[in-house]
């Protein structure tokens, strides 16, 4: 870890003076100089620190029992799909599947997820499902929080001894409060949502 501080130390170093150097300091006025400076040191600094997902703060029922850790983390970003349908003269929309790409935290392809059943697929080809054994609330107009416990994956790569996986960072995906009565049944709605999904496996 030190000889990563002071690599990123010695980088920051050669373009602060790279920055310096003519002709990028006589082209660019010196408070946006500084301005650029901050901003690219900061970003580097962020990667160079990124640290593992905490369950610090997540609700009990949210989090994956000791024994586990991180193997993975994804971003997704996509739609679920909603269809509106009847039962008993009672109106609903019902989710029938999301779909998702996933991606990396530093932005790389991951991925895709999609259902029904819940499919998290790796871009090794390796996939997995899994039964929900927990949901909480998440702020309004967000999806709830989830904790999965998953099956045994199919496929070599990245999903296999995948035990858990949390649904966290939920934003959208939620259903319409109106819109689905006896003349709009079998109607669909796409709710573009974002969410990080954690992958765990046994220590």
């Amino acid at each position: 870890m030190t000889g990563a501080i002071a690599s990123f130390e010695i980088t920051a170093s050669h373009i602060k003076a790279s920055l310096m150097n003519r002709p990028f300091a006589n082209n660019v006025a010196p408070h946006y100089r500084s301005y650029f400076l901050t901003t690219l040191l900061m970003v580097m600094s962020g990667c160079a620190t990124h640290s593992p997902f905490s369950q610090d703060g997540l609700p009990q029922t949210i989090m994956v029992p000791p024994g586990n850790t991180v193997s993975m983390e994804v971003v997704a970003a996509g739609q679920i799909t909603y269809q509106c349908r009847a039962d008993n003269n009672l109106f609903e929309w019902v989710s029938v599947g999301p779909q998702a790409t996933l991606k990396s935290r530093d932005g790389k392809p991951a991925g895709r997820y999609v259902g029904p059943p819940a499919t998290w697929e790796a871009a090794d080809g390796s996939m997995v499902t899994g039964l929900q054994v927990a949901i909480a609330a998440a702020t309004t107009g967000n999806i709830p929080i989830q904790l999965v416990k998953a099956n045994p994956a199919t496929g070599k790569g990245s999903m296999q001894g995948v035990t858990y996986i949390q649904r966290v960072a939920t934003h959208g995906g939620i259903a319409p409060a109106t819109g689905c009565d006896m003349t709009s049944v079998g109607k669909k709605f796409d709710a573009p949502y974002r969410a990080d999904y954690i992958f765990y496996k046994a220590n």
